[in-house]
């Protein structure tokens, strides 16, 4: 049994919300990361470890989609 499915989808979608958009204002972080990845401003050891940290739960997120979708095709 793989990691991903002993994660309940309620715990992984709360963190998602909460760290991985934290903090709330003036905008979720990980978009602020997100762009300044695409416009090469992100430069700073702390501004990627905040881009794992905030992405991570995402990632997960996408993962275990992917892996019920796919237990569920075949």
């Amino acid at each position: 049994m793989n990691v991903l499915d002993k994660l309940s989808w309620t715990l992984v979608i709360l963190v998602a919300l909460t760290l991985g958009l934290a903090p709330f204002t003036p905008e979720p972080h990980i978009w602020e990361k997100l762009r300044m990845l695409v416009a090469a401003d992100l430069v700073k050891p702390v501004d990627w470890f905040d881009l794992v940290l905030h992405g991570a739960p995402w990632v997960v997120l996408v993962l275990k989609a992917a892996r019920n979708l796919s237990a569920k095709a075949g």
